[in-house]
């Protein structure tokens, strides 16, 4: 058996049905119908007309401003998250993310000053804010920038 034996099944494959195009063809309306705006020609409007109403894409507010591709959006870790790691223990993105605190692996990680932290512990993450680098220095940690 070739892939050229191969046929279709009998009532699989059916002929478009071509209209107005003559005698013989669905005579007169062409299967139309008699009148209205679908039975002119160029009657039927495009996709997105609504019938006269405004449509969707011109009620919906114009976007305005500066928008960056390039900006950096941060996965968050705070504090208090941090303080679920046992004293003496070094925090890098790997063991973030194979502890499940995180969503987004695809982001970087920036601690943020949430919560508190009672241990002292090594952070190797991308961003920290002022508040959570003292925090971390205050329990005694250090705090590593990637």
């Amino acid at each position: 058996m070739n892939l050229s034996d191969l046929k279709s099944a009998n009532g699989a494959r059916k002929e478009r049905k071509r209209v107005g195009r003559g005698h013989g063809c669905h005579v007169k309306t062409a299967g139309r119908g008699m009148n209205g705006q679908n039975s002119r020609s160029g009657g039927g409007k495009g996709p997105g007309f609504e019938g006269g109403q405004t449509p969707w894409y011109r009620r919906l507010p114009k976007y305005r401003g500066f928008n960056n591709p390039n900006k950096t959006v941060f996965q968050l870790i705070t504090l208090s998250m941090l303080d679920s790691f046992e004293a003496g223990a070094v925090v890098t993105p790997e063991v973030v993310i194979e502890r499940g605190l995180v969503h987004r692996t695809n982001r970087p990680f920036k601690v943020v000053a949430n919560g508190s932290l009672s241990k002292n512990i090594t952070v190797q993450l991308h961003a920290f804010t002022q508040a959570a680098t003292a925090a971390i220095e205050a329990a005694g940690g250090k705090v590593e920038v990637l």
